[in-house]
């Protein structure tokens, strides 16, 4: 099982580089591959070509690293170019390098959900509102290849809806994304 933590945002809302934004004095992004790697055992982190400073804190908390021009193009485009980096996989855990408060027993029960042949599997806070990160088996392997641009596998999760394991947390960071200045003061805060 391979964790895959898409780093390749442009942080329009933001304002400047968040994934290296500190919480508690931890980079963003760091606390988010953490995270993964405790969670899915095993974190590539997809950086956009010539990203040295985050590549550099990534790849010194134990993230393999994959530097992708593909970042440009979108999420779904930096997808697919984790997943055609890591093809030997029985699945991956797809992570966003901007949710640093997913816990890794959340990451853990989607791994365990896919590791038990569920075909997709995604946390749910007990409201219904599905989070990240998502899991995909193998057998997927050829539609997350395809994607590009800028929408994810958010496509993949309606056309295969009757196939996601939906698995119910009590982890608020599975919906917890920083895209502002704000959204990381209330992170800073809890």
């Amino acid at each position: 099982m391979v964790g895959l933590l898409l780093c390749g945002g442009r942080a329009r809302r933001f304002g400047a580089d968040k994934l290296l934004a500190p919480i508690r004095g931890t980079p963003l992004a760091v606390m988010s591959a953490r995270s993964l790697a405790a969670g899915a055992g095993r974190a590539l982190a997809v950086v956009p070509s010539g990203a040295r400073e985050l590549r550099e804190v990534l790849s010194a908390n134990g993230c393999e690293i994959l530097e992708s021009a593909a970042c440009e193009r979108g999420m779904g485009a930096s997808l697919a170019a984790g997943i055609a980096a890591s093809r030997d996989a029985a699945g991956w855990i797809v992570a966003l390098g901007d949710m640093p408060l997913v816990r890794a027993e959340t990451i853990a029960a989607v791994r365990e959900a896919l590791e038990s042949g569920a075909a997709i599997a995604a946390p749910f806070l007990g409201d219904g509102r599905r989070g990240h990160p998502v899991g995909f088996a193998a057998s997927l392997r050829g539609d997350l290849e395809s994607l590009d641009g800028d929408e994810g596998a958010r496509a993949l999760l309606e056309r295969y809806a009757d196939r996601v394991s939906k698995i119910v947390v009590d982890d608020p960071g599975i919906v917890a994304d920083i895209d502002t200045v704000e959204d990381l003061r209330a992170a800073q805060r809890r």
